[in-house]
């Protein structure tokens, strides 16, 4: 079979300065170019790579690699402008699981990581082809190369045979390996964003003579929002714009831009890429909207072919307003703020407003990127960034789409561990990512796949820019709560009702006070106060008094969080009493939050100077902040909860799934479902219990397998079955409680009369247990991956529609919050006599088709309904899998989009 891997696209990447290089697989006009990387080596760097200096060694290394395809054999080569600069192959010898590798890199060019990401490229498509370890050879002396090998993250063994080191690498996707790569691809990142985000120097292309252009506003605002570097004009009607020296073309500029901002129309900008390019542009923002899918795929071209990143097209600019470097590079109304919170969105609207609201809290702007269509920079990047730049505390996004959802998983899970990151959780009505029959795939909507991503990674997602601005607030303002208890405090009855529908509505608790902090609050409160919770403080509470009555709250321990509900009362007003003063001097004196709501509050949400250099929350109405403090208490039980790892599943067979698979894609090349007996095989692979089964294509077979496997109480299950059958309990294709041989005849006579022409068979199998049927499934989505679903199973399951869900590969976090997080979960708990069900067996099913998916890119989708739960064991009682030809793809590779 043809080498699958020279049919595929080149793929660019970064390296360790920022650099873009293309990664692709050798081809035969590659020879003399690999000929003369060897050709240019120093002597000494040829004794290392090949251990003697022969005038031989470049020709026959080029005839390797760029010779005629054979199989167990893939040489990759960087390439930068046309120019090799470095190799890196691997040779099975056309058996075995085992593999020899070389690496060379250009004269000049080593500790760039050039060989390090070449091996990263080629231990991904060894992995595809099932090689399982690297070998290599090479001199004691070469201690670079074989700190290369040290560094990868990949498992290393190294026997030393004189002046010799074999070294022997083990391909297993550990976390360790997933972590070096991730490392390296930040600082890869963080260096190619530097020229966008701090640059030097920056030319905006397209700044008008005339009011009313988006490049003029541009220009306008990068000259008066402190910009002090060099900044010019490209305009060749213009010798001056803003009193800013413009030149005719970028070509004719003083000195190569770090940063060009193109605002010209949609058809002149892949000229206009082209030419930053050449003339040594390091980034490019272009703000222009409108470009075809040529002129689309002409700007991202220059883009890689002359190391450029990109922000754009069509979008609002971008804006870094940390001290020394501030750029504001937006057409939006006016400056934003400066401050500490990172802002990445893809909308301009959404941009704004989320710069004025960030502005008019206080908050301010760390670093602002309107990412418009997204061709290049992500927010992944973004949050690469804030986790470096040494002042971002807040994250906000605002993503319509993602690149690489598995990638960006990882980055989110370790940047929320330093900082909060936070979304708007956009297209929560899209009825799902597309149509599909099963339950699983009806099951996986966009909205249950975001939110598994969001939640796994810890991320604060909020439903609306409202409450978006209200957990933010919180979260900047004041410290986590330990937990969901809150204890409300109000001057009117009636504001404490709202409060606490509000708090209980959110998932908040609101316990009654211990009877010591009751009594301490009814001495310091007016008569007639009532010290429940809400503690009605009634509308006669001074000042001093409600100071007091927070004060022994916030030292009492009893409480995780404090709301106070005020109304202005003309009481207070008679008595100059300021009861919002005494909130906010309460602050600071305790660690739990504080916050206010007012409700004649005129804005949504303010930030109130407190004590102690502090700020209190402000809400006009009670659920913002309900809403706040539930985002908080989650935020703090995310953090207080350790990392989860992935569970080592024993009895799995990897590869013996692959060569299932791999057999049944050739005997049916478009894929499709399985047979009973094909599902069966490749579960066991995984070791799922499975309820005993036979199958059966005759009425007396039917018979048979019925007397072999009754159970004590005599009674078998008969369902019918051919290619394609989904819901066969709405095609009444199922017979339960079959007592003896002739009601097994009669049962299989009907089906086989109503589904002439259809059936093939049926499985047979014994009466199961009671206990509770649940379902469990995954669909393999195209962007996020496999996607795991548990909830309610049997007929019910679309019906009630209680599932939850989680990406894979699931963690034991991810497993045990999949399995408790439906409305049916109680039921598994048992109590009022019950006892639970098997719930490490549980554990354990979920887990092996977390793997199982996660091994098999090729499974689009896989449904057991139901799996039975009893409180001795677990087993799939019905099984289907849907297989797909998908080339496997490594989510964590290194590449840009």
């Amino acid at each position: 079979m043809k080498d699958d891997m020279v049919s595929r696209p080149p793929v660019h990447a970064l390296l360790t300065d920022g650099t873009t290089v293309c990664i692709r697989s050798a081809r035969a006009d590659d020879h003399p170019r690999v000929r003369r990387l060897y050709e240019d080596m120093s002597p000494e760097n040829l004794r290392l790579r090949f251990f003697v200096v022969s005038p031989s060694s470049a020709a026959a290394a080029a005839d390797r690699a760029c010779g005629p395809y054979r199989p167990g054999y893939r040489a990759l080569v960087a390439e930068r402008h046309g120019h090799l600069l470095g190799l890196a192959e691997y040779d099975t010898g056309g058996t075995g699981a085992e593999a020899e590798i070389s690496v060379a890199v250009a004269d000049g060019l080593h500790h760039r990581g050039v060989g390090t990401l070449l091996l990263e490229h080629l231990v991904s498509a060894a992995r595809a082809e099932g090689v399982t370890a690297f070998t290599a050879d090479a001199l004691n002396e070469n201690r670079a190369m074989l700190k290369v090998f040290a560094d990868l993250g990949l498992r290393t063994a190294r026997h030393f045979d004189g002046p010799e080191v074999h070294c022997t690498i083990a391909l297993d996707a550990s976390d360790t390996y997933l972590s070096a790569v991730e490392e390296r691809g930040r600082a890869a990142d963080l260096a190619s964003l530097v020229p966008l985000l701090r640059p030097g120097t920056v030319a905006v292309v397209g700044a008008g003579r005339r009011p009313g252009s988006v490049g003029r506003a541009i220009l306008h605002h990068i000259k008066t929002g402190g910009f002090t570097r060099r900044l010019f004009a490209v305009n060749p009607a213009a010798a001056s714009i803003l009193a800013v020296p413009s030149y005719p073309s970028v070509s004719a500029l003083p000195l190569p831009p770090d940063l060009a901002v193109i605002a010209v129309p949609a058809a002149a900008v892949p000229a206009v890429a082209e030419e930053c390019g050449k003339a040594g542009v390091r980034a490019l923002l272009v703000v222009t909207a409108g470009l075809d899918a040529d002129q689309s795929r002409e700007l991202l071209a220059a883009c890689r072919s002359h190391d450029m990143r990109l922000v754009g097209p069509n979008c609002l600019g971008i804006a870094n307003l940390e001290p020394g470097a501030r750029l504001d590079a937006t057409f939006a109304a006016g400056h934003p703020r400066a401050g500490t919170a990172g802002v990445a969105v893809q909308s301009g609207g959404v941009g704004i407003a989320l710069l004025d609201g960030l502005s008019r809290l206080g908050i301010g702007v760390s670093s602002f990127v309107s990412l418009g269509d997204k061709y290049d920079v992500s927010g992944n990047d973004l949050l690469q960034w804030w986790e470096s730049d040494g002042r971002t505390d807040l994250a906000l996004l605002h993503l319509e789409s993602f690149g690489n959802p598995r990638a960006f998983s990882r980055t989110a899970r370790r940047v929320t561990r330093r900082m909060p990151v936070l979304t708007v959780d956009a297209g929560r009505t899209d009825a799902g990512r597309r149509a599909a029959a099963s339950h699983t795939a009806a099951a996986a909507t966009r909205t249950m796949t975001r939110q598994a991503l969001f939640t796994q990674a810890g991320i604060t997602a909020t439903r609306s820019i409202g409450e978006l601005f209200e957990t933010v607030a919180l979260l900047h303002a004041q410290p986590l709560p330990d937990g969901p208890s809150v204890v409300i405090v109000t001057n009117a009855g009636g504001a404490g009702v709202l409060a606490a529908d509000a708090c209980a509505e959110a998932g908040l608790a609101v316990p009654s006070p211990g009877s010591a902090l009751a009594d301490d609050l009814l001495a310091v409160l007016p008569h007639g106060a009532a010290p429940g919770n809400p503690v009605d403080a009634t509308a006669a509470v001074t000042e001093h008094q409600l100071e007091a009555c927070l004060d022994r709250i916030t030292r009492s321990g009893d409480t995780d969080a404090v709301l106070v509900a005020l109304v202005p009362t003309a009481l207070a007003a008679a008595t100059g009493d300021d009861l919002v003063r005494a909130v906010t001097g309460a602050v600071g004196r305790g660690r739990q939050p504080v916050v206010l709501v007012r409700l004649e509050q005129a804005l949504p949400v303010e930030l109130l100077p407190a004590a102690e250099d502090t700020r209190v929350p402000s809400y006009a109405e009670p659920g913002a902040a309900a809403r706040a403090l539930a985002h908080a208490a989650r935020r703090a039980a995310w953090l207080a909860r350790p990392a989860g790892t992935v569970p080592a599943l024993t009895d799995v067979g990897t590869e013996r799934a692959h060569r299932f698979v791999d057999a049944y894609l050739q005997a049916h090349p478009d894929g499709g479902w399985l047979e009973p007996h094909e599902c069966a095989d490749l579960l066991g692979c995984y070791a799922i219990p499975q309820s005993p089964w036979a199958w059966a294509d005759t009425e007396d077979a039917a018979v048979h397998a019925a007397r072999r496997l009754r159970g004590p109480d005599g009674r078998v299950v008969m369902k019918g079955h051919w290619p394609g059958l989904l819901h066969k309990s709405a095609q009444r294709a199922v017979y339960l409680d079959l007592r003896n041989d002739a009601q097994v005849r009669a049962a299989y006579r009907d089906l086989e009369t109503r589904f002439a022409g259809l059936l093939t068979g049926v499985v047979v199998q014994p009466l199961a247990d009671r206990g509770i049927e649940l379902f469990a499934g995954v669909v393999q989505d195209d962007v996020f991956g496999p996607l795991v679903l548990f909830g309610a199973g049997g007929t019910a399951t679309e019906v009630l529609a209680d599932h939850a869900a989680r990406l894979a590969p699931l963690t034991d976090h991810d497993v045990h919050d999949l399995i408790t997080s439906p409305r049916c979960a109680p039921l598994l708990l048992g109590g009022e006599g019950r006892e639970p069900v098997d719930l490490a067996g549980l554990e354990q099913v979920v887990l092996r088709l977390s793997r199982m998916a996660s091994d098999l890119p090729q499974l689009a989708e896989a449904d057991f309904n139901p799996v039975l739960a009893t409180p001795g064991r677990v087993s799939v009682l019905d099984a289907r899998v849907r297989l797909l030809p998908r080339r496997p793809r490594d989510p964590y590779l290194r590449r840009l989009r």
